[in-house]
């Protein structure tokens, strides 16, 4: 899934806090973090690269992964039992994952790279231990997340985004 990186392409969390700060979408996670929070968020994440069209997420995939989007486009097909497909769009400053990560159900679209995107991810185990050693940066980054589901659900065209 994640793609070997150049010899200079760099990860830095403050990249992905400047991202969020910066973003005008109307689903932009909004942390209110301190510059050493984001530090030890990032401890607990991992960051990766995704290449044009590669795949990020798969339908029907039993996964609570959350993917928090640095920069780069991602697009997300829902298909319906009829085959017809609706699509949303996720850029840097957002999040994709929060749907299974709340609701333990599969994933309910696919989400793949429209561009070479940097992204970070924080899996379920590692959101727990966050949670336990430090409860206040686990609790902004879930009011966060809820805030973004709420917005998608929301907004009827950026429901299929909630993965």
């Amino acid at each position: 899934m994640n793609a070997p990186l150049p010899a200079d392409f760099h990860f830095d969390i403050q990249g992905l806090a400047t991202a969020m700060s910066h973003s005008h979408a109307s689903d932009a996670m909004r942390c209110q973090f301190s510059t050493q929070q984001w530090a030890i968020l990032a401890t607990y994440m991992q960051p990766f690269a995704l290449q044009q069209g590669q795949s990020l997420i798969e339908q029907g995939a039993s996964d609570q992964t959350l993917y928090l989007v640095e920069s780069g486009t991602l697009s997300v097909h829902y298909q319906d039992e009829k085959g017809r497909i609706r699509l949303a769009m996720v850029a840097a400053g957002s999040v994709v994952g929060e749907g299974a990560f709340f609701s333990h159900l599969p994933r309910s679209a696919s989400v793949q790279a429209t561009n070479a995107c940097k992204l970070w991810c924080l899996t379920a185990l590692r959101f727990k231990e966050l949670a336990n050693r430090q409860s206040p940066i686990a609790l902004e980054l879930t009011l966060a997340l809820g805030a973004v589901l709420a917005k998608r659900l929301c907004n009827r065209p950026k429901r299929v985004a909630v993965t």
